[in-house]
């Protein structure tokens, strides 16, 4: 959702907010974090109804989250799933992400086609950490997953690969950042959700168009948090995406190049465990 996955930013960059790091482990040597951490989030994000649409969606929620680190079963920011495979240089689990989805009535260009449902990603990912530079660390992440639509009885959507070179720092003052280039390669059945017009649903505006499978978009984003207390945190994001170049910029459904997705919130965790969690 690290994760938007498609067309909601939000999802990656809160789980990555709930489980920052807390005050106490913002030392040189940091000692592990809780086995586990309950608590509640609340934020608000305005984004793009999808890449390429002229339309924004704009939406709060309130909810639980958990916190787990275990060896094998993670529910971190970095995984939501089974952790296959830890070493200083390689990382390979197995996780579940998801994103929001968006009323086609509410979207000029897509009125009168099926909705956009909250899709629900499931998949391997590597993660290659490349080492320590200009005071923050580097990783390229390498993500492929098969997408369901959680509306649609779980029906399969189709599939994608979701590179990305991140770099993150802690700062002063309590604050950390994380900085990410990225792209969305997806296959034809995906793509075809998002930019493909079935004859039935084209008309004199939108004319018949089959997708292809490629490049979807680019995405750059900027995250940040700070806790206030040991159990208040402070998070915000901000992202561009654009379509500049990909595989289906000439559908009738692309309105604009480049659109942007932020967001703020809190977390408060009420509860965590004494028992010590696998970093």
């Amino acid at each position: 959702m690290r994760p938007n996955r498609f067309y909601a930013a939000a999802t990656s960059f809160v789980v990555a907010a709930l489980a920052a790091t807390p005050a106490a482990a913002q030392s040189a040597n940091p000692p592990a974090l809780p086995l586990w951490e309950l608590g509640g989030v609340g934020f608000g994000v305005s984004q793009q109804a999808y890449p390429g649409s002229d339309q924004r969606v704009t939406r709060g929620l309130a909810l639980p989250y958990v916190v787990y680190r275990g060896q094998w079963l993670r529910a971190d920011q970095n995984t939501a799933g089974l952790r296959a495979l830890k070493t200083d240089r390689f990382e390979l689990d197995v996780g579940v992400s998801g994103s929001f989805g968006s009323s086609s009535d509410d979207i000029t260009a897509r009125r009168g086609m099926p909705d956009l449902g909250t899709l629900i990603e499931f998949g391997p990912r590597l993660k290659v950490n490349l080492g320590e530079w200009a005071d923050g660390k580097w990783r390229i992440d390498l993500p492929v997953r098969g997408v369901f639509d959680l509306e649609d009885g779980l029906r399969h959507k189709g599939s994608a690969f979701e590179p990305e070179l991140v770099y993150s720092r802690r700062a002063d003052g309590g604050w950390r950042y994380s900085t990410s280039v990225g792209a969305l390669v997806a296959d034809t059945k995906l793509a075809n959700h998002f930019y493909g017009v079935a004859p039935r649903f084209a008309n004199a505006a939108r004319p018949v168009y089959s997708a292809k499978s490629g490049l979807v978009g680019w995405r750059v984003g900027v995250a940040a948090n700070k806790s206030l207390t040991p159990d208040w945190q402070l998070f915000g994001f901000v992202r561009a995406d654009s379509v500049s170049g990909a595989a289906n910029r000439a559908s009738p459904l692309v309105k604009q190049t480049t659109g942007f997705t932020a967001g703020i919130g809190v977390a408060y965790t009420w509860m965590r465990s004494s028992e010590r969690g696998t970093d």
